[in-house]
């Protein structure tokens, strides 16, 4: 693992996908997905100037940050994975800001916990794939405005997980129909975007991408 090298390597393909829509780097946030990896890795990452850092489970980036407690106040870390409303309590203390409210329930829970103003993003599953969570295309104006009157969430933006392909263009409808969506709601950010796809979603629109396998490599077993 080469973590300075892959960034490296990582930094200059955004460059050059934002270049060919007249976009600026600076316009997209690179948040670090370490589900798998170990602390030392986070650290390592951490060196090389990553100060954003994303995690799928609770447990998981619970052991984590007790262990990168030093660093607590220069990270920022993005809970991107689904959220059971049962860990709804622990997110709002780990997670500065939570990618993954699918559901006007989940919603209520968290803000029933949080005291702080918390940062979240609506997921969209705008593939429809019966796999995935979120709210559909049709949902999510209503649940919007719904959202918006809980009083400790500040609803920052819109997420979404696109269907796995060997042609990332097979998802670029994907990605456009969440920036359109995200127009109509005025919203500032579109997480959208992993390793694989991660160039369509920035040519798209994509304010925050969510990358593991390009900076790390691929994930090991996390103990």
């Amino acid at each position: 693992m080469n973590i300075a090298a892959n960034l490296q390597e990582l930094e200059k393909r955004i460059a050059r996908a934002c270049e060919r829509v007249n976009r600026l780097p600076t316009q997209v946030t690179l948040i670090a997905i370490t589900k798998g990896f170990e602390a030392s890795v986070i650290r390592e990452a951490f060196a090389c100037g990553i100060n954003q850092f994303g995690e799928n489970r609770i447990q998981e980036a619970q052991a984590k940050l007790k262990e990168l407690s030093e660093l607590k106040s220069h990270l920022t870390w993005h809970m991107v994975g689904h959220l059971q409303t049962n860990k709804a309590r622990l997110a709002v203390q780990l997670f500065d800001i939570i990618h993954s409210i699918d559901s006007t329930r989940l919603a209520e829970i968290v803000n029933n916990y949080t005291q702080k103003k918390l940062p979240i993003l609506l997921e969209v599953n705008v593939s429809g794939e019966t796999s995935k969570s979120g709210f559909s295309p049709d949902e999510i104006i209503e649940a919007t405005s719904q959202i918006k009157r809980l009083p400790n969430l500040e609803i920052k933006g819109l997420m979404t997980i696109a269907p796995l392909t060997d042609n990332p263009e097979e998802v670029r409808p994907v990605f456009r129909k969440l920036r359109e969506l995200r127009q109509r709601l005025e919203l500032e950010h579109l997480s959208m975007g992993m390793t694989d796809d991660f160039e369509v979603a920035i040519e798209e629109g994509a304010t925050l991408i969510r990358i593991g396998r390009a900076i790390f490599g691929e994930r090991v077993l996390y103990k």
